[in-house]
Formats: structure tokens, sequence, C-alpha cells
């Protein structure tokens, strides 16, 4: 895809996700993409091999307790929080929860990564159902999509948040309340179905 096609689907996807403004100048989306794109390398055991995997395979492997660590949350539980599973409707849920932080989806795992600050977790995250919500610190290493991934054809992995600028990530109390009300309107639905 060219990069002027790129620019006008990361409009898209910002409109799409109710995050559109005035909208960038192409010269400023280009800088704040391969600002991005740098910062996500910062995590790279090895920047040239990482590059070379997004460009060839759309993934990188990029490691956590660096500039960033992450949350992976099944997409059940974050259905359940947004209320729908369809998809323009589940990523302005998670713009607006997340309040802009960026949010990957894994098309084969059925996952969500929320890219959170490095931290130690949270306690609480440990005592959710095995598979549903873990916490990806130190010592864990996870695929992420090139930063241009923004829509599901030819790729693994795509953004449902895109990654705005370097360091802007989602506050781990704002995960910790999706992942509440996820588990919460949940076990509301199944209780209803069952009584």
């Amino acid at each position: 895809m060219g990069e002027i096609t790129q620019l006008a689907a990361d409009e898209e996807k910002l409109a799409r996700t109710g995050q559109a403004g005035a909208g960038p100048s192409v010269a400023t989306a280009t800088d704040r993409r391969l600002d991005a794109e740098n910062w996500l390398l910062s995590a790279a055991l090895d920047r040239a091999r990482a590059r070379t995997d997004w460009a060839e395979q759309g993934v990188a492997l990029l490691r956590c307790d660096g500039p960033f660590n992450a949350v992976k949350i099944c997409a059940d539980l974050v259905h359940a929080a947004a209320g729908t599973d369809v998809p323009s409707k589940v990523d302005a849920y998670l713009a607006q929860a997340l309040h802009g932080g960026p949010v990957f989806y894994d098309l084969i795992g059925c996952e969500y990564y929320v890219l959170v600050p490095p931290s130690p977790g949270r306690r609480e995250w440990s005592v959710y159902r095995q598979g549903e919500a873990e916490f990806l610190g130190r010592d864990c290493c996870m695929g992420v999509p090139r930063v241009t991934a923004l829509l599901p054809e030819g790729v693994r992995q795509y953004w449902r948040v895109p990654l705005h600028g370097t360091g802007e990530l989602a506050s781990v109390d704002a995960v910790t309340q999706l992942i509440d009300a996820g588990r919460f309107r949940r076990a509301r639905a199944e209780g209803l179905a069952g009584g």
C-alpha cells in the first residue's frame, strides 16, 4: 500500500473510531508514524530484524517491560464490555474507554492487546479466569503489528485503536475498568440467560 493511500486509510480509521480532528498534514502524519515506529522498535531485541519482519510478515517480535507493557484480553471479554462484537463499534468503545490508548487485535488468537506503561501489573488480574486477561511484562515478548496495519485484510494482527505517537499508552486503571465491566456484563447476561 502506498504511503498516501495508507495515510487516507489512517484518516478513515480515525474517523471510524471517533478520533478524527482537523486532520494532520501529510508531513506531520508521516513524522508521527515514523516516531511511533521508532519508539516501538526501541523494544526490539534486534531492530534490523524487526524492520524486516514488519516488511515481510507484518508482525515483529518486541519485548515488554521496556517502553511499554501490555495486557492481553480475550475477545469475548472486550465484546461483553463494549456490548457488541461489531468491529467499528468495538473500536469506538475501546478508543473512548481507554482514552485513545493503543490496542491491536490478533485475528488468530481472538485477543486484544492494550499497550500500557511499564509497571508491575495488577494483582487482581491474576485471579481472572485463565486466558481471560493476562498482564505481559518482564520476560515477555509479543508479536506487534506494523504501525500502518489498520485494517484486517492480509494481516494476522492489526491496530484497532492506532498508536498515534511515542509513549501514548492506555492507563492501567482504564484497562482494569474495561476488564471489570466486561466481567460484570458477561455475568449479568449469563444470569439472565440462566434465570
